[in-house]
């Protein structure tokens, strides 16, 4: 039975790494497999998802009209697709993740779809609500705060590197404007930035 995986983290964690180490070993065992990525994230190559460490794949873009379910299935008809991985997975819809577990429940494709849990606010993201919701496993991908601790929480700051409190859910950036924290300096930080 096919499943769908939900591989979480806070930012800069490895998750883009470890998506294309996935694909390289379905492509090495000659299986075919689908790649989609955020429309909104325009830091790399457009239609490409990139590590941080130099690796990059071309993938399908997606945006919150796309029907991915469409466009695996047409493909899947015309030749086998063993695996489904999906890059930035916050940025789906909740629809989109119900599409998603329709590939692996009523298709029989796998499906790995890598993402943040939360905003820089600590609140969940659309996608990621749903992927937790219906995800069959769910995998943390385990990050390091500058403290030693676990970071979970992703601390959007400023061009001059204070926290951010207020703004938009989606703002795109690397190390330039998000920080990985463990909650308690995550916490700390957000409360000074409300404070100012």
């Amino acid at each position: 039975m096919a499943k769908l995986y939900f591989y979480y983290a806070s930012m800069n964690a490895g998750k883009s790494t470890n998506l294309l180490q996935a694909d390289f070993n379905y492509r090495e065992r000659g299986m075919a497999t689908m790649l989609f990525t955020a429309a909104i994230d325009d830091r790399f190559a457009s239609a490409t998802i990139s590590s941080r460490i130099g690796l990059a794949a071309p993938a399908t873009m997606f945006d919150a009209a796309t029907d991915i379910a469409a466009i695996v299935v047409e493909r899947h008809a015309a030749g086998c697709i063993a695996c489904v991985l999906v890059d930035e997975a916050q940025f789906l819809t909740a629809a989109q993740v119900d599409q998603l577990a329709y590939l692996a429940d009523t298709h029989g494709i796998p499906v790995l779809a890598y993402g943040l849990r939360t905003d820089f606010r600590g609140a969940l993201f659309e996608g990621s609500a749903r992927l937790l919701a219906l995800a069959d496993a769910l995998i943390e991908i385990k990050s390091v705060c500058a403290c030693g601790r676990k970071a979970t929480m992703n601390l959007r700051v400023d061009a001059d590197g204070r926290a951010v409190a207020e703004g938009r859910q989606t703002e795109i950036g690397g190390n330039d404007r998000y920080v990985a924290l463990c909650r308690r300096h995550f916490t700390a930080a957000l409360a000074e930035a409300r404070e100012l």
